[in-house]
């Protein structure tokens, strides 16, 4: 299986609702964002590009391209960073990772992965989330694990489950009766930096 997401950045208004869901869902430590939306247009997020009344705005959500070759699987010196044979996403295992970051300065996609230079602190005192999320620690490096404990229960990402416009759609791309084989093949898309050879498992629509 090759698990990915297509998503309709005609649908998409910028709500954030998938980044907050993801944090909720995997306890993300302060100040941490899996998935970041970002804003095609002005120069800061919100702000359209152009002069009224000729302006326009889109947006971008990026997170973990969960690509089909992963430069950062390559780099991991103790297989910290894998990809899952079975489902095609790309994971971190915590308890092997050194902290020596060789995933973020080899990934393409600038952003996507956190790293906990300290113990990781919350604003809250109660955890949220999914009782079968790894716990956050010290100087490992994070990112986007495609809710892989949401999908080996059959469930979707929390983004996905929460997007209240539809625009985020998973599945698995070596299905040519999913959702998403079907949307990629009925409708222009893009993907990012993939002149880098990382074949990235994000389809935007457009």
């Amino acid at each position: 299986m090759r698990y990915g997401f297509a998503i309709d950045t005609k649908r998409c208004i910028g709500c954030h609702t998938c980044a907050v869901a993801c944090r909720n869902e995997n306890n993300l430590p302060k100040e941490t964002w899996w998935n970041r939306i970002l804003t095609k247009g002005g120069d800061a997020m919100d702000l359209p590009s152009g002069e009224y009344p000729n302006v326009s705005v889109s947006y971008l959500p990026v997170a973990c391209q969960h690509c089909e070759n992963p430069a950062c699987v390559k780099v991991c010196p103790v297989g910290a960073t894998y990809k899952d044979p079975e489902t095609g996403i790309v994971r971190q295992d915590y308890d092997k990772c050194i902290g020596c970051r060789m995933c973020m300065a080899a990934c393409p996609y600038t952003g996507v992965r956190s790293f906990n230079w300290e113990e990781p602190s919350y604003y809250t005192g109660v955890a949220f989330g999914d009782a079968d999320i790894p716990a956050h620690e010290k100087h490992v490096v994070e990112k986007c694990t495609m809710c892989w404990h949401r999908q080996a229960k059959g469930e979707e990402p929390a983004c996905v489950s929460t997007c209240p416009v539809r625009a985020r759609h998973w599945g698995d791309f070596d299905d040519p009766d999913s959702e998403v084989s079907k949307l990629v093949r009925e409708r222009a898309f893009e993907r990012l930096l993939v002149e880098e050879g990382t074949d990235p498992s994000v389809y935007y629509l457009v």
